[in-house]
């Protein structure tokens, strides 16, 4: 019933699944954070306006959507499948009837996560398991490559996160957990870990 609600104020369909057959060994199907999730992240953990937000595996553009209503902030969905792309792509046209003027802030990319080139702006990055640890290990090398050339504090947001990337970013990276948050006590699994990058 909220998920519909909201769908509806924001003008945009985002629920739904895989489109198509998905034959990517390293992808993994669509599936959008619920909006009960979102909610009880960002009542938790805020954003500002000067935020730029990229989603990898961004689908038809929910979190995107969201974020940029609650926040204002810039938001990118990277998504390698033509379908959620062109999805996204309506979702936008649709959001910005009703969200006028923000159309500079919102953006969808249809390549491969690891193709993407990180702006020197974006600090915030999210992912819901859409790829392997393999892929994931390249998005990172980008972000601190990123980081690098342009020094700036920046967190990976990660949704029912896999325990090969919490090693990754454990014992492979400069990145520190500085937040969880539990969704259910019974389900250790439901839960978002933000990570943040430190300099040494």
């Amino acid at each position: 019933m909220k998920e519909a609600f909201i769908e509806k104020m924001l003008g945009v369909k985002t629920e739904g699944d895989q489109i198509g057959f998905h034959n990517h060994f390293h992808y993994h199907p669509y599936e959008p954070t619920p909006y009960f999730a979102l909610d009880k992240l960002f009542a938790d953990y805020k954003l500002s306006s000067s935020d730029e937000v990229v989603d990898f595996g961004s689908g038809k553009g929910r979190l995107n959507f969201y974020l940029n209503y609650l926040f204002n902030s810039f938001v990118v969905g990277i998504e390698h499948n033509p379908a959620f792309y062109y999805e996204a792509i309506k979702n936008r046209n649709s959001y910005l009837r009703n969200f006028k003027n923000r159309g500079d802030r919102i953006r969808f990319e249809n390549c491969l996560a690891e193709e993407y080139e990180i702006s020197s702006r974006e600090n915030k990055f999210y992912f819901f398991n859409p790829f392997s640890v393999q892929i994931f290990m390249k998005v990172m090398k980008n972000i601190l490559i990123s980081a690098e050339k342009n020094a700036r504090e920046i967190e990976i947001i990660l949704y029912y996160p896999s325990q090969d990337y919490i090693h990754y970013l454990d014992t492979r990276t400069p990145f520190r957990k500085i937040k969880e948050i539990s969704l259910f006590e019974k389900n250790i699994d439901e839960r978002f870990l933000i990570y943040r990058l430190y300099y040494f």
